[in-house]
This record gives C-alpha cells, structure tokens and sequence, in this order.
C-alpha cells in the first residue's frame, strides 16, 4: 500500500447561502474567531501529518493563495513597528504546508472537484476535507480516518447519525457494521427522500479514498442537481472495492450555512485561549428572554 501523504481541500463554490457576505470574497474566506476558515481545515490536514494540500479553486478565489502566501510589505511594516510575535505568526501560515492550487471551471459538483486533482494526486491514496465542516477533536478527525484506512485497506468516508427530516439534505450509507462506530459500506445514495433512507448515517466532509475512484468518476454521469456527484462515484467503486464509513470522535459543526457558522463562531471563540474568558462573561450578560438585546 502507497503512502498516504496528500489531501485535497475543495475551495471551488460560490458560497451563494452567505451572500452578500461572500459577493467579493471567498466563503472559506470568513473569519471563524481569529482565522479564516479554510485556515482551519488546512490546520488539521497538517495535523493528521499531510503536509501535500492540493486546493481546488475557481474564479474569485485569489484571496485563499495570497493568504497562504508571504507578504513582504507587511511584514516589513510590521517589523519596523517592533511587532516581531506578529510577523512569525504570519509566517508561520505560509510555513504550514505544501500548496498546490487547482482551477474547477465549471460547478459540476464534488465529484467533478475531485476529479480535477487527478493528474496531481497521481497513483496513490489521498484525503479529501471540506471547508463547510469544522471538527472538533482532540485526535484530528482526518487522522481517526488514516488511522482506520491504515487498518482496513480500503476508502474511509466520515458519518456521524442524522435526523430522519434533514436526510434528504445528505448522502446517506447501507451498511453492516465491523467494529466499533466503523461500518462496511454496502451501498450509498445522494439525497433520498425521507421515509426512502437506507439508514440514518449520513456522509460529512471527509475523506480518504484509494486513487481507483478517478476512475470511477470518469464514468460517473451527472446525478442530484445535475452535478457529478462523490456519493454515485463511490457507488460504482464499490463493485471492485471495499469501503468503510467510520463515525469520528469530535464535534462537527455545518460552516456551509449561517446558523452553522454562529454556532461554530461562538464554540471556537469559548474555547480561545486569549478571548475565551472575556468572551464567556461577555455572554452571561447577555438578556436571552427576548428582543431587549444584552444588557448595558
């Protein structure tokens, strides 16, 4: 078995649940506390040991490479104003990892994002993270699923059970189960009906596949929305190999939507070492019994 020293982080969508927050800039752009988001996804690639990102993109999106990038101006300014702590810290972003940016043309789904890291992954087994899932955990959620692919041999994708009425809002899993919160995939589909899923696993933002799903996505037709989508690929690449859903230990929170992003705001700021103290007096003062907003 290759390695696995590559992830991949899909940068390419418009962000549309956000405008017109997200009109100039890049949803994986927001703040989330003191980072942007996809700052943070990056962090746990690079703490699951996966230095190699490769970020698919698309027009608009020049914001996420500068960020990750040096920029000696500022760091010049800083510098003469004595803020030497602040220049590591920027530093330290564009000493993170190993960046490889990637243009999607069209929005034809995350199976057609996948797809287009293709020539750049190359043969070998690779990590898929997205931005619109932030993860809590004291073991990185990517590292729990290397951990598992490691053991079993074959693709890992990351569940964790849903309500019956969201769904239709996921990919959802058949499966039988193998160990503990790991499950034998059996069959998966993308967005089904209520009352029509095959189980209440559904499929969030992480990945680890084997390099034999390029080929499955080559031969995937459009499906849901009339994209190319991940979950019909990882159909097909169930006739010739296995798959394991594995429901990590953490907390994820939705960042693909704006309640999701409060959430997660608010739970990331508690847990800030600097802000977290002062911010957790901050909310106590808050008058939550109506619309009187806080307290003076």
């Amino acid at each position: 078995m290759k390695p696995l020293r590559k992830a991949v982080v899909t940068a390419a969508g418009w962000g549309t649940r956000f405008l017109p927050a997200t009109k100039a800039q890049p949803k994986e752009m927001l703040p989330l506390v003191d980072k942007p988001l996809i700052q943070h996804i990056v962090e746990e690639a690079v703490a699951s040991g996966l230095r190699d990102i490769i970020v698919v993109t698309a027009l608009g999106k020049r914001a996420i490479e500068d960020h990750f990038d040096r920029s000696f101006e500022l760091e010049y300014l800083l510098q003469e104003k004595g803020k030497a702590e602040m220049v590591q810290a920027l530093r330290a972003i564009s000493d993170l990892a190993n960046l490889v940016y990637v243009r999607q043309k069209a929005q034809l789904g995350l199976g057609h994002a996948v797809l287009t890291t293709r020539d750049i992954v190359g043969d070998e087994p690779f990590a898929v993270l997205l931005p619109d899932d932030v993860i809590q955990a004291e073991v990185p959620a990517t590292r729990q699923m290397m951990d598992v692919f490691r053991k079993l041999g074959g693709s890992v994708i990351a569940v964790e059970p849903v309500p019956e009425d969201q769904v239709s809002s996921y990919g959802i899993v058949q499966t039988r189960e193998v160990g503990h919160h790991i499950w034998e995939v059996l069959g998966l589909v993308e967005k089904p009906a209520p009352g029509k899923a095959p189980s209440n696993l559904g499929i969030v933002g992480r990945y680890i596949l084997t390099p034999e799903v390029f080929e499955a996505l080559e031969h995937t037709p459009p499906g849901s929305g009339g994209e190319i989508q991940l979950t019909d690929a990882l159909q097909l690449l169930l006739r010739g190999q296995r798959i394991f859903a594995y429901q990590f230990e953490g907390t994820r929170y939705d960042a693909g939507t704006p309640l999701g992003f409060l959430k997660a705001s608010v739970e990331l700021a508690l847990q800030h070492p600097e802000l977290g103290p002062q911010f957790r007096q901050f909310l106590r003062r808050l008058d939550l019994g109506g619309d009187k907003g806080h307290n003076p």
